[in-house]
């Protein structure tokens, strides 16, 4: 078991449920490398993807660091306030919209294999 997978199982059975699943289908079909981030699952092709967070109410946030350069065609990315991430909160893998979601990592793999990431963050002189 992988140190992923060591921290995975430490969340509540919902939350574990959902997260170990959306792990396997974004290293296992999606060919993503998982790291822990900030105490969560983390995933990276050239640059950070997206992560999973176990949020209040049992659900899952699944994340996109580059949400603000998504097309959002399916309308299911949240901003709450934020500049850049893009969620779905997501509380049950029975109700989750895959194919919309495969979607959108689809669009975040090719975006990030095609324009590389610069840092919004000023640059120490």
């Amino acid at each position: 078991m992988t140190e992923v997978e060591d921290l995975i199982y430490q969340f509540n059975h919902t939350q574990r449920e959902i997260i170990l699943f959306f792990h396997k289908m974004l290293t296992t079909d999606f060919l993503l490398t998982a790291k822990i981030t900030f105490k969560n699952p983390c995933y990276y092709k050239n640059s950070w993807i997206c992560y999973l967070k176990p949020i209040e109410n049992e659900k899952v946030e699944l994340a996109f660091m580059r949400g603000n350069e998504l097309s959002n065609s399916q309308g299911i990315l949240k901003s709450n306030g934020r500049k850049q991430l893009r969620s779905i909160e997501i509380s049950d893998l029975k109700q989750a919209p895959l194919d919309l979601i495969k979607d959108i990592l689809n669009e975040a793999i090719f975006l990030d294999e095609t324009k590389p990431y610069a840092s919004k963050r000023k640059q120490k002189k």
